[in-house]
């Protein structure tokens, strides 16, 4: 009986939360903008806005989908994925490379409307639970989306699997605590591609990193982050925004499926080697 009792107050709690969701304004208008989904590779479509990446990954047990934007962009996900003749309501699990409202603001209602399993990175779980007031920087602005808690907490390596694909998350911490890329591969007649759905480590603080109490391994992360990322071997790759990846120079609406468009890995590379510049900047001051 107790427990029943505690399950109710916790849903009440996070319902009360819920209402009190304020969603930052003044976003850049393209991550909100609509954009043409399309086919990345193999069984990986692009299904997000003109620049907040959500990925769909079909299998034939169901679907995956990977982040979900802002609020806004529930409307434009669904539209994307039926454009595409995949089924919404296909959706079985649900994953996310940031506890930032900008890349989940949709999590809640998409986890309801679809009855998917979220899977997070277990270091983001109380900022789900929180609807991001407990995040180091962006708890300033309080509860930035509607709480939500995961079906399952993934620590680094852990596997995804669904039908015939494997999902492999990489903990890549220091722009969130639990920040994370995916890694996986995806086949196409006789070629075979290995994905890496990267979450860049961005540094987003004004303040010192010893500043930051309730995040004291924040400077560590971000070394082990900027490390493991140089070291992961794949060919083909995208990231949590489309313009980190350049994604609307390197495809025009309309144009054919072609992968190798997203296999320069000198420009990954560069992306990283820039964000390090910055995070040793922050460190020296």
């Amino acid at each position: 009986m107790k427990k029943i009792a505690l399950i109710v107050l916790m849903s009440f709690r996070l319902m009360s939360m819920a209402q009190n969701v304020t969603e930052p304004v003044n976003n850049p208008k393209e991550w909100s903008q609509k954009t043409e989904p399309f086919r990345i590779a193999g069984n990986l479509y692009y299904v997000g806005t003109y620049d907040l990446a959500s990925y769909l990954v079909v299998t034939n047990q169901g679907n995956i989908l990977i982040n979900t934007g802002l609020a806004n962009s529930l409307p434009i996900i669904k539209e994307n994925i039926k454009s595409l003749g995949f089924d919404y309501k296909a959706i079985k699990i649900l994953l996310l490379t940031q506890a930032h409202f900008d890349h989940l603001g949709a999590m809640a209602n998409i986890k309801k409307e679809t009855g998917a399993k979220l899977f997070v990175d277990e270091k983001d779980a109380n900022e789900l639970k929180t609807g991001g007031k407990s995040d180091y920087e962006l708890g300033k602005y309080g509860v930035t989306f509607k709480p939500v808690i995961p079906d399952r907490l993934l620590k680094d390596n852990e596997q995804i699997k669904l039908g015939s694909t494997i999902i492999t998350m990489l903990h890549h911490p220091g722009h969130t605590k639990g920040s994370c890329s995916f890694l996986f591969n995806t086949k196409d007649g006789a070629s075979t591609y290995k994905v890496l759905i990267a979450n860049f480590p961005s540094v987003i603080i004004d303040r010192k990193f010893s500043e930051i109490k309730d995040y004291p391994n924040i400077e560590r992360d971000y070394i082990q982050t900027f490390k493991g990322m140089k070291n992961i071997d794949f060919n083909l790759w995208v990231a949590s925004h489309a313009s980190q990846f350049n994604l609307h120079d390197k495809r025009k609406p309309g144009a054919v499926y072609n992968p190798k468009v997203f296999m320069n890995k000198n420009e990954y590379f560069e992306k990283i080697n820039e964000l390090e510049k910055s995070f040793l900047k922050k460190v020296s001051e």
